[in-house]
């Protein structure tokens, strides 16, 4: 029964500024903001100290500078988080039997029936003391029956505390709380439910079911369930080699580089996509090359955790210089992007401008709803046609038509099947390619 579960939910305090605050002392109990240092940078992270001020993660860079001009901005080093991060998750799996990395900087952990060893609230204790003496970083932790109360608990016990939240103290300790402490309440839901004069979980409790479930479909209903301390959802255990890769096999060997490139470029953004798309992050990836003699090499290299096209797509290419080392022709080609977590693409680390994240964004809503080549890098679509002196060949609808009644019949029919088809393609599509996608 739930009442039985133990589960810990850890997160580490502020968890970019501590990792530059370990590095820099100095820069303890100032407001430190972590991206966002461009006029159209974006907010990565920032201290508790800068959080005073109303700012937080998103946030452009610009908003954050008015609201608070002496914050200390730092452009961030994702390498140096991912490398903490990995020491956090070793200490965690060397010490517990079951967790589940959440992201970066949160874990889950199971320790249901190991109550009648150890109180699981000195073993969380415990651990915590451990991480924070091992690594040197603030972490802070609740406890209680399922994983939505004890992630409520963590985030009320920061920063640098811990909360115990026992089954028959649920209802008490969630009902005072405002509604949008609920994981998955964000703005646009806050804002329905503020219409409906829901401000307080308490008062969520009180709405029947069908009206959740009429006005918010499934989410009203999910959220209902967490307002009322309900979660039956298990803590996954945690798998470092998760994967997603795709690799295609040509009909005709080749070694055209620039061809090559551009195939390893449309793989990588068909995979960032999917990754946008289940909210994950990749911190691994792997170009693998195979010659026309069957001799198949790799090339892997661990990254930074990110999921955006642009830094992939220049590793993918750097993998893939150096993988290619014998000039031979190539018979298939491949990339995997491995140890995945979940979580959210801190833009602000990379430099990368809100417009350009934005973009993002709106690609990807374009290839959910009209398929994922409705959008594609234009190095990956056919070149057009050219004459003699290197110009494009501009579409003339009357010469087209005058050529089509010079050409026979059964011809103009295969020309008009041509035309049906969808006017952007890639070599993927066009070059003779086969295709197909792993999962791990």
């Amino acid at each position: 029964m739930e009442k039985d579960r133990q589960i810990i939910h850890m997160d580490q305090d502020a968890f970019f500024v501590s990792v530059e605050t370990k590095k820099n002392p100095s820069l303890l109990g100032k407001p430190v903001i972590i991206g966002g240092g461009s006029d159209r940078g974006v907010v990565a992270s920032c201290s508790y100290e800068a959080r005073k001020y109303g700012i937080h993660s998103a946030m452009p860079g610009r908003t954050a500078k008015l609201l608070c001009p002496q914050a200390i901005f730092l452009r961030g080093n994702m390498e140096e988080y991912s490398k903490a991060s990995h020491e956090i998750t070793e200490i965690i799996a060397e010490n517990v039997p079951l967790f589940e990395k959440a992201s970066i900087d949160e874990h889950y952990i199971d320790m249901s029936g190991m109550d009648r060893f150890f109180g699981c609230m000195t073993f969380a204790t415990e651990l915590r003391q451990k991480i924070m003496k091992e690594t040197g970083l603030p972490i802070s932790f609740g406890l209680s029956v399922n994983k939505t109360v004890a992630k409520i608990a963590t985030n009320e016990s920061k920063p640098d505390g811990h909360k115990h939240v026992p089954f028959l103290e649920v209802q008490p300790f969630l009902n005072p709380l405002p509604v949008h402490k609920i994981p998955g309440i964000g703005h646009a839901t806050y804002k329905k439910l503020s219409e409906m004069g829901v401000r307080y979980i308490e008062t969520l409790t009180q709405i029947p079911q069908q009206l959740m479930f009429k006005i918010l479909g499934q989410h009203g209903l999910s959220l209902w369930q967490k307002a009322n301390g309900i979660d039956l959802a298990p803590v996954l255990p945690y798998r470092e080699r998760k994967s997603i890769g795709t690799q295609a096999t040509f009909e005709s060997d080749t070694m055209d580089i620039a061809k090559l490139k551009s195939i390893i470029t449309g793989m990588v953004t068909g995979l960032t996509f999917q990754l946008r798309n289940q909210k994950k992050l990749t911190a691994c990836i792997t170009v693998t090359i195979r010659y026309t003699d069957f001799e198949t090499v790799t090339q892997q290299e661990r990254i930074p955790y990110t999921s955006l096209d642009s830094l992939l797509i220049q590793k993918a290419h750097s993998l893939f210089d150096k993988v290619y080392s014998k000039r031979m022709l190539l018979r298939l080609i491949g990339v995997k992007l491995s140890h995945l977590v979940s979580g959210y693409e801190q833009i602000g680390l990379y430099n990368i401008a809100e417009e350009e994240y934005s973009l993002y964004q709106a690609m990807d809503k374009v290839r959910n709803n009209f398929g994922d080549e409705a959008v594609v890098k234009a190095c990956i679509v056919t070149q057009p046609p050219r004459d003699q002196n290197n110009k494009v060949i501009k579409y003339n609808p009357r010469k087209k038509k005058i050529a089509l009644d010079q050409v026979p019949e059964q011809t103009n029919k295969e020309e008009t099947e041509e035309r049906k088809r969808s006017k952007i393609r890639s070599f993927m599509s066009e070059k003779g390619i086969t295709g197909s996608k792993s999962y791990d």
